[in-house]
């Protein structure tokens, strides 16, 4: 029979831990699987490398290179807010943003009942001038057949002296009220043409053709050529700007004005067109300068009218290298010049030819090319390329004859 101390200690759960288990050992086959991949990775000559290219351009097409680069706007030589002559309030109002207009043509008609009054009361002026004037030439015509008369009894001695002195006189007071008469008939008329003259600015007319940029009245507005002050008068009905008037205006770095000639070819580019070239030339440099900016106004004549070019417009203008007119032209292409290689010494010290990477096929390759001008960062290849090839612009310095590249375009 057991004792109660073994009852108790069978009841007793043991918390000893008990042997660990047994775990499974793949370090083997892991390492032996790396070895397999690097082996692959070593066959496949590893990853390809990033590079960014260009296109090459070629020196032929590029046309004459570029001297110097500047950005400015285009702006309008004619460019007018067109208001009335006198104050008044507007009627009409024949405009819109963006509509074409021709010389003389009415933009705008202001309220004309006052202008039209005193038109009429010019023109009642003149036909009572000229109505008084009808009476009086006829009265001098009267006084002349008496002072004949008196003339011929006197002769006959049929009439005293003093009748022929009273008609003389009578002559002579309706002459002069005559010419009065006339002179006040040519004052009437110079009156009625000022009539019709303020008739006639009550209506805004375009002074010459163009294009409407704004529209600054409404109808029922007051418009005056001066300002009244307090915002409730306008000065003008509109902003008329003349297309064929447009031009571009540059601010060129003062160390590099001297490269700059009036008659200069040149081309330039807009922002909101970047692929469109626009060829044109230089009108003239200002003979002023910029002392905050050191730089020199320039002015540039467009050759194209088109009607996407707006005034305010910014524009990028490359100012071209002049070129005889038998000159041939150039020959190669034009590279970024981070993409030149210099060539390494030779045993003599010497440094070999330059040479820079292509893409072919998703390889670089290295050729050796010959090296033209360097203008604007860009380098004329005269040899080795004719443009059209993808070059590597910035190459990495672990780069290859023969390695895998993935090329993206350079920024």
């Amino acid at each position: 029979m057991s004792r109660p101390e073994d009852l108790l200690r069978d009841l007793r759960i043991d918390r000893r831990p008990g042997p660990a288990p047994r775990r499974r050992r793949y370090w083997p086959w892991g390492v032996a699987a790396l070895v397999g991949l690097g082996g692959l990775w070593a066959l496949a000559g590893g990853g390809p490398i990033a590079v960014e290219t260009v296109i090459a351009r070629s020196a032929a097409e590029a046309g004459p290179p570029v001297l110097l680069d500047a950005s400015g706007f285009v702006t309008a030589r004619r460019i007018a807010t067109v208001s009335s002559r006198v104050t008044g309030r507007v009627d009409e109002v024949l405009i819109e943003e963006g509509m074409r207009v021709e010389e003389g043509q009415v933009l705008a008609r202001l309220d004309a009942a006052d202008a039209r009054a005193q038109l009429e009361l010019a023109t009642a002026q003149v036909a009572a001038s000229e109505s008084q004037l009808a009476e009086a030439q006829a009265q001098l015509a009267l006084a002349e057949t008496t002072l004949r008369r008196q003339q011929e009894l006197l002769a006959r001695q049929l009439s005293a002296p003093a009748a022929l002195d009273q008609a003389r006189a009578d002559r002579d007071a309706r002459a002069a009220r005559l010419s009065s008469l006339r002179k006040a008939v040519e004052v009437a008329r110079r009156q009625l043409d000022l009539a019709r003259l303020g008739l006639d600015h009550t209506e805004v007319r375009a002074p010459f053709p163009g294009v409407i940029v704004a529209k600054a009245a409404q109808p029922g507005e007051m418009v005056s050529p001066l300002s009244a002050g307090g915002g409730f008068t306008r000065t003008g009905i509109g902003t008329l700007v003349d297309m064929d008037s447009l031009e571009v205006n540059v601010d060129v770095n003062e160390a590099f004005i001297g490269r700059v000639q009036p008659g200069m070819v040149v081309q330039a580019m807009l922002n909101a067109y970047p692929d469109w070239r626009i060829p044109g030339s230089v009108i003239a440099i200002v003979p002023t300068a910029d002392r905050t900016k050191a730089t020199v106004r320039v002015r540039i004549a467009l050759d194209s009218r088109d009607s996407r070019i707006v005034p305010d417009m910014g524009v990028r203008v490359a100012f071209l290298q002049p070129v005889a007119a038998d000159a041939p032209p150039p020959s190669g292409a034009f590279v970024p010049e981070s993409a030149i290689l210099a060539g390494a010494a030779g045993e003599g010290g010497e440094a070999g030819p330059a040479a820079l990477f292509v893409v072919e096929d998703g390889r670089a390759r290295r050729i050796e090319v010959g090296l033209g001008e360097l203008l604007q960062a860009e380098r004329r290849v005269s040899q080795g390329l004719s443009g059209g090839e993808q070059v590597i612009a910035n190459p990495p310095p672990e780069l290859a004859d023969g390695d895998r590249v993935e090329a993206s375009a350079a920024r």
